[in-house]
């Protein structure tokens, strides 16, 4: 069976949040703007959980490795 594309769209996205907060981060720490550079980077970290479940989900769906 093949992934869902909701799935598949998900965690593109939560990829592409997390280019973005790190990039973001970096940009802050040598503006010297730590207080948005740790809020940027606590971002970062909480999306990980996010895509556990999304993954997860999409698995227990039927979207795991064809047999």
């Amino acid at each position: 069976m093949k992934r869902s594309y909701w799935g598949v769209l998900a965690m593109c996205l939560v990829l592409f949040a997390n280019l973005c907060f790190t990039q973001y981060t970096v940009n802050m720490y040598y503006a010297q703007r730590y207080e948005a550079a740790i809020a940027c980077a606590v971002l970062n970290v909480l999306l990980f959980p996010v895509a556990i479940f999304i993954y997860r989900k999409d698995k227990q769906a039927g979207g795991g490795t064809p047999r």
